[in-house]
């Protein structure tokens, strides 16, 4: 679905098209959120779902002239921005740190977020699942296995065969951030 009739189903009050942007751009989101504030997972998970619910909240008063994905990103752009301003935490370098893109191209040229989820969607079907589940779920080889009614074995072959996929396709210092992300998921099986 466009964004365009996902915004206008969210205005009308349909919490599914609201569903359909977060799958959409959550892990986006997530991982420049991770990005802007340190590595810190869990404020990063915090605020990517507060500016879900500030868009659901506020649905009827925002107007969104261009972009909504233009206007989602500035959206937890601002909200990192004002966590950092009332926890008192000094802003000079962060504010210097986070680009706020300001049309549809520099979104794509985000490198980090739109080189390795490109790079995910060339992953074959299961193993793009796997390391979803992995990632995304927090599962573990043992859960992922009963999930998907796969063996241990062939999660640990195919998250091997992503990881070895991405470090030879991402550049070192993306691939080195990717698995920063992963390590403070406590993704450690």
């Amino acid at each position: 679905m466009e964004d365009t009739k996902l915004w206008e189903n969210i205005r009308k009050g349909d919490k599914g098209a609201l569903k359909i942007l977060h799958k959409k751009y959550y892990h986006q989101m997530y991982l420049y959120a991770v990005k802007s504030t340190g590595v810190d997972i869990n404020l990063a998970e915090e605020l990517v779902s507060d500016c879900f619910i500030k868009i659901w909240e506020s649905r009827s008063s925002i107007q969104i002239h261009y972009s909504l994905r233009q206007y989602i990103y500035l959206m937890l752009h601002n909200l990192i921005i004002d966590y950092f301003r009332k926890k008192r935490i000094r802003t000079v370098s962060l504010t210097e740190d986070i680009r706020v893109p300001l049309d549809i191209k520099e979104f794509d040229d985000q490198k980090q977020y739109a080189t390795l989820y490109q790079l995910l969607d060339k992953l074959p079907p299961q193993c793009r699942r796997i390391l979803d589940l992995a990632i995304f779920e927090s599962l573990t080889y043992n859960e992922i296995a009963l999930k998907l009614q796969i063996s241990k074995n062939t999660v640990k072959t195919q998250i091997g065969r992503a990881y070895r996929f991405l470090k030879e396709n991402l550049d070192p210092n993306d691939f080195n951030f990717f698995i920063l992300v992963l390590k403070n998921r406590g993704f450690n099986q």
